[in-house]
């Protein structure tokens, strides 16, 4: 994806975008539709003629053969780990935890160092950047890809994870997150949990305390397999041995007790579920558990590529939008997808759901995006007042009405070379 010259982004001049759809997101897509911006800013947006004549005089820039859209946002991926892309070209693997095991061990085994780290994350940057990724949420245990941020003309959120389920451990890793610094473009550090069953849950709540006092979103792998699931319902099973094993588990965890409470039952009980809370994969739910989730606004982000290559099941994607839960998407990392696509995910998703709108699909990768990561006031759709944050996507011949443009959107094989932006938002953070 280019990154086309804006001047207008940084003047007080009006230019008017126009093309044969608008994708909004918000509203219906409108044909032959025109967008206005100014400083960077979406001033103006409808029929293409409405807005030529609101504004004579201002630039035209025509896009033939093309839908302009809100960029697309991965809510969920681990950049520090894309030295291990080839983790993900071997055969499925058998068992989750299996998994686990063999991705810290390559890990280990790799030792890689700080440029090789960075370097391989970068090159994940670009190719987003080139699909028309505005936003992305990044998990990482270490700093180096945060170093990265002013590489990525869009809005890279850096999260610090912790985990650590043993109590003997806990005092160090609070003491640790009291000691987290900021940076000078970006003052406060995004400190965040691995996972219910490899976090103590004092740890959980110190982190998620932390989230609230500052103002930020609280990340967490929830319900992803049913070897945790086992583990957070009963204190038994698959996940429990792997921990045993690895002298990683800690004999005072507390199980919900129930079968019918799993992961997010947990998070609930212990009070870490609100609106700025995002569960990431959320396969393994009840009925409940996702009126839960609806009651406290929690916000879901589906990786459909890495839960296909884990074979750990699909979400109850239909659920969730009827209980009014509009999940985000996000890649996950190249250890357990074999490509980072937005568009990919997208796919996947209305294949493995072909009763779901394709509208709704594309909801999820710009407004759910948007809205797990609390960036919806600025990114996300087509709307007055927000960021001309605009992706411009070749369309074939075949889009005919606004349904088929929404289908060939998501189904179409889209490569980084059909895609460019008009222009990238300021970061938000």
């Amino acid at each position: 994806m280019r990154v086309e010259a804006v001047t207008d982004r940084l003047t007080s001049r009006l230019t008017i975008h126009r093309a044969p759809w608008l994708l909004p997101i918000r509203h219906p897509p409108l044909a032959d539709g025109g967008i206005a911006v100014r400083a960077g800013r979406i001033v103006d947006i409808g029929d293409f003629k409405q807005v030529a004549r609101s504004y004579p005089g201002a630039e035209i820039i025509d896009h033939p053969d093309a839908v302009l859209m809100p960029g697309l946002i991965n809510a969920h991926t681990h950049l520090e780990l894309s030295h291990l892309a080839y983790l993900s070209q071997d055969p499925s693997p058998t068992s989750f935890t299996g998994w686990i095991g063999h991705m810290l061990a390559e890990r280990a085994k790799a030792d890689a160092d700080k440029k090789t780290i960075q370097d391989a994350a970068l090159a994940v940057l670009v190719e987003q950047q080139r699909q028309g990724v505005i936003a992305i949420a990044d998990i990482s245990n270490t700093d180096l890809v945060r170093e990265l941020i002013p590489e990525f003309p869009g809005n890279l959120l850096c999260l610090k994870e912790y985990l650590g389920l043993r109590a003997s451990e806990l005092t160090a890793s609070l003491n640790s997150l009291k000691e987290e610094a900021g940076y000078p473009d970006y003052p406060e550090v995004y400190c965040t949990a691995h996972a219910p069953y490899s976090t103590h849950i004092d740890l959980l709540r110190a982190l998620k305390n932390r989230a609230i006092q500052l103002g930020q979103i609280f990340s967490i792998h929830v319900a992803e397999s049913t070897a945790e699931h086992d583990m957070i319902s009963q204190g038994t099973g698959e996940m429990r041995e792997f921990l045993e094993q690895r002298g990683f588990w800690e004999s005072s965890f507390q199980p919900t007790g129930s079968d019918s409470k799993g992961s997010v039952s947990y998070l609930h009980q212990h009070g870490l579920l609100d609106s700025r809370t995002l569960c990431v994969h959320c396969i393994h739910v009840t009925e409940q558990e996702m009126d839960l989730l609806a009651e406290n606004g929690a916000k879901v982000c589906l990786c459909p590529g890495s839960n296909r290559y884990l074979g750990v099941g699909t979400a109850p994607v239909e659920h969730y939008l009827r209980k009014g839960i509009l999940p985000a998407l996000g890649t996950d990392s190249l250890t357990s997808n074999p490509e980072l696509s937005i568009w990919r995910e997208m796919r996947l998703l209305a294949e493995e759901h072909p009763g779901i709108d394709p509208a709704d699909i594309l909801r999820m990768a710009t407004l759910g995006g948007a809205e797990a990561l609390g960036l919806d006031r600025q990114l996300g759709s087509l709307e007055t007042g927000k960021a001309a944050a605009i992706s411009v996507v070749k369309l074939p011949e075949s889009v005919q009405n606004a349904f088929s443009l929404a289908e060939c959107l998501v189904y179409q094989d889209i490569k980084s070379n059909s895609v460019y932006s008009l222009a990238y938002p300021l970061n938000f953070y």
